[in-house]
């Protein structure tokens, strides 16, 4: 996208009155953003939602020095800008009614993966909700998935360390400009992100993190990603309105069950009663839920790796029938096992991920 274009994408942000679905609509009506600012006043108001108002403010000029200072510091910066209309833009927030226009990203993001979840929850984490992130992260690993999250203390960061042990993409959506970290304290890790990943925003440079941005901010992590998953959060908590957020666009939820007693399990535990969120016990219940395919050659190379491993009673019971008979279909195997098919076909995604059972054609399976 050429210089003036973008530009003139910045200086229309940054009109009072404009904000992403109007500046989308306006674009859409005249072709480009350069052209909404040389139409006539006669030509704007004969546009849904445009009045008198918004029609003397898009012809106020001052916004562009401010969008050429904002250009500068983008290309000083060497920070990318990801437009909704073009490749590069994230291919699940283009179908979101208030994607940003404009997206600003620092580091090696790469959004060819389809395989793309958002991880978040307290930032109180507890050893458990601590345990469970890595375990998740550790075991669909081998599926070569991009995690999402904030930033933020608790589990936003966890998810993003353990992503980067794995040596997972992930992408930290910020609620500030890219000219500074928040928190501080996590700026130890923002080479080794951007080695692999990096840094997302639709904030201006001159943007500090604000709370209201935090909300904001929030949309674009579920709208990135095929799937949220809340680890832990207490009765209210920014991680649930990333979930409801996920659900207006159509997204998987899951959540982390918990005691009924535990405070950062309460959020958890409401989105799994009022059935906003799919239970998540173990990686296997996402896997086959979002119908992951477990089959490609380049995933069972690091499945394999989990080969010698302890098995649940359940998995033990399946895997030895599956030893003893060679190969059988899931409701064979349900019926044998004398266990639920819905339970038979997660244990058998459990399996599958360990390396010990293969699928095959017809909802068969066999055992390695």
């Amino acid at each position: 996208m050429e210089e003036q274009e973008i530009i003139s994408i910045l200086a229309l942000m940054k009109m009072e009155g404009v904000g992403d679905i109007m500046a989308k609509k306006l674009i859409h009506h005249f072709g480009n953003a350069q052209l909404v600012h040389k139409a006539k006043a006669s030509q704007l108001a004969a546009i849904d939602g445009v009045g008198q108002v918004l029609i003397k403010n898009l012809k106020n000029t001052s916004a562009f020095h401010l969008a050429e200072s904002e250009y500068r510091f983008l290309k000083d910066h060497k920070i990318q800008t990801l437009y909704y209309k073009d490749a590069s833009y994230p291919d699940r927030l283009k179908h979101c009614i208030d994607g940003p226009v404009l997206l600003f990203a620092s580091g090696a993001i790469d959004f060819n993966n389809h395989k793309i979840i958002s991880i978040v929850g307290t930032r109180e984490v507890t050893p458990y909700g601590a345990e469970f992130c890595k375990k998740l992260i550790e075991d669909i690993a081998p599926l070569n998935p991009i995690i999402v999250s904030g930033f933020a203390y608790g589990v936003d960061i966890l998810a993003h360390k353990t992503a980067m042990e794995q040596q997972l993409q992930t992408i930290a959506v910020v609620a500030h400009g890219l000219n500074q970290i928040y928190p501080n304290a996590h700026k130890k890790y923002v080479a080794k992100m951007e080695d692999n990943g990096g840094f997302l925003t639709e904030f201006w440079s001159t943007t500090n993190p604000e709370k209201e941005n935090f909300v904001r901010r929030n949309r674009i992590v579920a709208g990135l990603s095929e799937a949220t998953i809340v680890i832990e959060s207490a009765e209210k908590g920014g991680s649930l309105i990333t979930a409801n957020m996920a659900l207006e666009y159509n997204r998987d939820v899951f959540a982390v069950p918990g005691r009924s007693t535990d405070k950062y399990s309460q959020g958890c535990n409401n989105l799994i009663k009022t059935q906003k969120a799919n239970l998540l016990t173990s990686a296997a219940d996402l896997i086959y839920n979002l119908n992951w395919d477990l089959s490609a050659k380049e995933n069972n190379k690091g499945i394999q790796k989990q080969l010698f491993v302890n098995l649940e009673p359940n998995e033990q019971l399946i895997y030895d029938y599956l030893k003893a008979k060679g190969k059988d279909d899931l409701d064979s195997i349900s019926i044998e096992c004398e266990l639920p098919v819905y339970k038979t076909a997660s244990i058998l995604i459990n399996l599958e991920l360990k390396g010990l059972v293969r699928p095959l054609p017809g909802k068969t399976f066999e055992a390695i």
